[in-house]
Order: structure tokens, then C-alpha cells, then sequence
């Protein structure tokens, strides 16, 4: 992981490095915001760590006007409170006292680039996908990773980077569903000062960000046809051409990709170019879905369960005979990420010595429903988080949706990201129903300090 601190930290700097680097971080350093601009154009950054005392919202407002998504934790004396509610304000994730505490930089580097990416299974299906992985990973040709949204495909590309000769090099993942159509090309392969509108400075792309490693195009059905024939060049000659730029710049990138879609229907119907699909799809994996590997059901609530338990600070208790039948049953629309939402509004509503029935909240309100999945999927993940909602009698499917939309993005403060997840739907999905609410004259609560620009609507 890649670390930048700005500023003096109150002549802590170094120990704070220190213990940043003792933790597997790659830590450089900025004196002030423009000069951390400057590295975050042209080197880039996993988080970025600031003194207080810095001007913590130009720095956030530069990085959303240059579409910089990178999280950012404030850092300041432990007693200068006030301090700290200004930076979680103007944008800052996080606080951190002075001095720095090894533990405490260690949690916050560990939630930002999430070390835990253990693939928990116990199912003969995903064995076998395991195995498969496996196999493919040491090699350096492309792969398609395809199956329904949640059943955990990035964890898959994450996998096979971790297991092949460019582990020791950046991973870099571009979901091509959540950046706008106009702007993923410059997201991809950078682009020159003044290029377009808001290009103050050259900025690199995710190609070079992850020249020697491994990128991974996430959800790549989605992207432009347009912008599908600028990437088949570049897979075809390894190089790119930053937007306005006319020098090109050559990259060594093993290129991951994966689609919920059907991607033989998507070529049928003229949204996904027949070639560039043939470049990537040297290998395919085909992840099931999660009621197609029902012995993982049992392992993976347990997993989350224990996940939760710890991370919320709450007295360990065990899943009821009861409840292990009702999620062998239930159907899973939303796969492992369903599953693992169930599991924590479970940890959080369970009062007795088990986490009994009446803690468990599936979509559709019941056991092996198949529900819309927009609307029952939605009111199940939202319901312990916005305590139910409106009386829903008399109102239409399309006024229900809306105000649970609503409602868990008004929970969320605005943050677009956290209500998708909440909602258990795409953040494009979620973009696309904003716009019409604004094209409707609704009042739409307005996006988070420090959103990633492509969440933004």
C-alpha cells in the first residue's frame, strides 16, 4: 500500500512513518496540499494521511474536481478536539491523535486496503473454480471472470494477482460502472494539462498506475463501444495515449476482467465489440451462484457473523439451529453479498443467546422468495437501517422504491457509495435512479464530502 503524508504531524512525521512501514506501507511525503497534488497526479496513492493544521478542504475539494478518488485521514494532537470535528467535516474519513499509536494506523491501513481478502468455501463448485484459478494464475493472459453480482469475482481477481508472478506489483481495480461514460477514458489512461475542461495538471491513468501488476476492469459489459475500440488497441500494442496527450507511453499490464452479463448476448445485441471480448477472454471463469454451492451457505454465515461480532465490539453468539435452515432454503438473489448483509443487520439486532429468527431479515420478507430485485432486495437491506420506512399501503412499487432510496441515502449522509451498498444494487443503478428524481423535481440529498467522483450523480 501506498501511503502520503502531508505535512509535519507536529514533528511526528517520522514515527508515524515508521509504523506505517513496519505495517507493509510504501510511505512518501508532501509538505503542503499542492505539492501533494502533485504526487497524487503523477505517482498516486492508496490514502493519504494529513496534518490538521493543513487546508484539509481545498485538498478534498482538488481531489473530487480532479476526480482523484483516494481516502483521507486527518491526523492532529489528541487534545485539539475542535480540530478534529472541522477535518471529519471538510471531508476527512478519519481522525488519528498524536502521537501515533501502532495500533491504531495499523486498523486504519488494514480497513483501507483491506487485508483480509480470504475466500471462505467449503462447496465441491467453488473448489474446483479455486483450482482453476489456480492454475491459470501463474501465467499472464487475460481472464474473464463472469457470474451474478455478488458472488464475489473481485475476490477472484484478487486471487489470481496474489498467486501469480506480479503479486509483488500493484493491483488496480476500475469499476466501469461507476465512472461516468465520459470520463473512464481519462480514468483509464490519464490525461494532459488542459486536455479538457478541469485538467489542471497531467494526471496518470490506471494503466500506468498499474504498469508490472495486474488491472482489473470491473464490470467491463458496461463500458462505451467507443471506448471499447481505444482499449483493444492498447491490449493489442501495450501502450496508451493520455487524453490530449500525443506521445504515446508504453505499459506492461495483465488485464483481469469481469461481467454480470451474458457477454455472447451483449455481442449479439452490437454492445460489446466480438474482438475485444476473444482478447480477453483467453480463460474464463464462471463463478456459481450461491445457491448453486449450498454447503458454502453455512461456512460463510459463520464467517461473517465472527467478522461482525469482533468489528462492532459485541458478545459472540451462535447461529440457531433454525436460522441455518431458513438461509440453506432461502433463494440468494443477491448472492454472497446478500448473504453477508443478512449477517450483519443479524449481529446487530440479536438480543438473546443465539441469533435467533427473529433477527434475520431476508428480501422478500420470507424464505426461498424471489423477489424484484431492486425493490424487495433493497427493503430487506434498509429496513434495520431506517427502521422500516413509510406506510407503504396505497402507494405504487415505483413510489416504494423511491422512498426507500430516498431514506437510506438521507441515512448515509448524501454518501452515494454506502447507500448502494446498503441497498444491495450498483452504484450506477443507483446514479441512474437519482437522475430521474432530479428529472422529476425530487429532492435529492446531495452528495458526501470526499465521495468519489464516480458515485457523484
Amino acid at each position: 500500500m501506498r501511503l502520503l503524508i502531508i505535512g509535519t504531524l507536529d514533528g511526528q512525521i517520522g514515527a508515524a512513518s515508521q509504523i506505517a512501514m513496519a505495517r507493509g506501507a510504501k510511505v512518501s511525503h508532501a509538505e503542503d496540499v499542492p505539492m501533494a497534488l502533485e504526487v497524487l497526479r503523477t505517482q498516486g496513492a492508496d490514502l493519504v494521511m494529513i496534518d490538521v493544521k493543513r487546508d484539509i478542504k481545498t485538498l478534498i475539494d482538488s481531489l473530487e474536481a480532479e476526480r482523484i478518488s483516494i481516502p483521507v485521514v486527518a491526523c492532529g494532537i489528541a487534545s485539539d478536539a475542535s480540530a478534529a470535528v472541522r477535518a471529519i467535516k471538510a471531508g476527512a474519513k478519519e481522525y488519528i491523535p498524536l502521537p501515533p499509536d501502532a495500533e491504531l494506523i495499523a486498523a486504519v491501513i488494514a480497513a483501507v486496503i483491506q487485508e483480509s481478502h480470504n475466500i471462505v468455501f467449503k462447496d465441491p463448485r467453488m473448489a474446483q473454480t479455486l483450482k482453476l484459478a489456480e492454475q491459470v494464475s501463474g501465467s499472464d493472459a487475460s481472464i474473464m471472470i463472469t457470474g451474478e453480482s455478488g458472488t464475489g469475482k473481485e475476490l477472484i481477481a484478487r486471487f489470481i494477482h496474489n498467486k501469480s508472478k506480479r503479486s509483488d506489483k500493484r493491483f488496480v481495480a476500475v469499476n466501469c460502472a461507476a465512472i461516468p461514460e465520459n470520463l473512464l477514458e481519462s480514468e483509464l489512461f490519464g490525461h494532459e494539462k488542459g486536455a479538457f475542461t478541469g485538467a489542471v495538471a497531467r494526471r496518470i491513468g490506471k494503466f500506468e498506475e498499474a504498469n508490472g501488476g495486474t488491472l482489473l476492469l470491473d464490470e467491463i459489459s458496461e463500458m462505451d463501444v467507443r471506448l471499447q475500440s481505444k482499449l483493444l488497441r492498447v491490449l493489442q500494442e501495450k501502450e496508451i495515449d493520455r487524453v490530449g496527450g500525443n506521445q504515446p507511453v508504453k505499459v506492461d499490464v495483465r488485464i483481469l476482467a469481469t461481467s454480470n452479463r451474458t457477454m455472447e448476448d451483449e455481442i449479439r445485441k452490437g454492445t460489446f465489440r466480438e474482438d475485444l471480448y476473444y482478447r480477453l477472454n483467453v480463460v474464463t471463469l464462471a463463478l456459481p451462484a450461491l445457491r448453486e454451492r449450498p454447503l458454502d451457505i453455512a461456512v460463510l454465515a459463520d464467517h461473517f457473523v465472527k467478522r461482525y461480532t469482533e468489528s462492532n465490539g459485541l458478545p459472540t453468539r451462535p447461529l440457531s439451529a433454525e436460522v441455518r435452515q431458513m438461509l440453506t432454503r432461502h433463494v440468494w438473489r443477491g448472492n454472497v453479498r446478500e448473504l453477508e448483509n443478512c449477517m450483519h443487520r443479524a449481529v446487530l439486532l440479536a438480543t438473546g443467546a443465539e441469533i435467533g429468527p427473529d433477527a434475520i431479515i431476508l428480501s422478500g420478507g420470507g424464505v426461498g422468495t424471489n423477489p424484484d430485485p431492486l425493490v424487495a432486495q433493497a427493503a430487506s437491506a434498509a429496513a434495520s437501517v431506517i427502521g422500516g420506512g413509510r406506510g407503504m399501503v396505497g402507494k405504487t412499487v415505483a413510489e416504494v422504491e423511491r422512498d426507500l432510496i430516498i431514506d437510506t441515502l438521507s441515512h448515509c449522509l448524501g454518501n452515494r457509495t454506502h447507500a448502494a451498498n446498503i441497498l444491495g444494487i450498483s452504484i450506477r443503478t443507483l446514479r441512474n435512479k437519482l437522475k430521474q428524481y432530479n428529472d422529476e423535481g425530487i429532492d435529492v440529498p446531495p452528495p458526501a464530502g470526499g465521495e468519489p467522483a464516480g458515485a457523484m450523480l
